[in-house]
């Protein structure tokens, strides 16, 4: 099924890098990604391949389906992504063990030219998903993911397509999310 390439820890996703598969023509679709990495997420064998540190992040690069990328990641108590999005890719996750809680906004933001913006009331929208529970995204997804148990690890599997081209991260306080910093492929090699 999925073949772990690449194994390195204590950073977030984006910092890992790029897919080294180069993507087909159409790539898949978010649902096909969605199924992937539920059946990814319920390989016990591969779930427990994966060496789990006490105060920071690891991951496994994962053989995504056409080109995509994708990643195993196992989340210490308390660790989380900070707000970001995935640079113009789609995708989905699900967790394998665990609970991982998501924050999203059900806006489309756009890509260029600003700073800081101010967030409609209702925009929020918060999940919680357990162990077997995945959900899929689309290109202008904005989001973070935190492990919020005290004592648990959670693993989970993510995949994207394209390969992040690149990552915006923000910051946020109340309504008002600010743009801190762009990723890009090179600065995470």
């Amino acid at each position: 099924m999925s073949l772990p390439v690449r194994t390195s820890a204590s950073g977030t996703d984006a910092d890992a890098g790029r897919g080294a598969a180069t993507p087909s023509a159409a790539g898949p679709t978010p649902a096909e990604l969605l199924d992937f990495v539920r059946r990814s997420a319920a390989d016990a064998d591969l779930v427990s391949s994966l060496p789990l540190d006490p105060e920071g992040r690891t991951w496994i690069r994962l053989n995504g389906p056409a080109g995509s990328e994708a990643w195993l990641i196992g989340w210490p108590p308390g660790t989380g992504t900070g707000w970001h999005d995935h640079g113009g890719s789609h995708g989905a996750f699900a967790t394998a063990s665990g609970t991982l809680k998501e924050d999203s906004l059900a806006a489309r933001l756009p890509t260029e030219g600003w700073k800081t913006l101010e967030l409609a009331e209702g925009v929020d929208r918060e999940r919680q998903l357990t162990a077997g529970e995945g959900r899929a995204f689309g290109r202008h997804h904005v989001h973070e993911v935190r492990n919020e148990s005290g004592a648990e690890h959670a693993v989970s599997v993510h995949a994207y397509y394209p390969p992040l081209p690149l990552m915006r991260r923000y910051s946020r306080t109340g309504a008002v999310l600010r743009l801190e910093q762009v990723e890009r492929p090179e600065e995470w090699q």
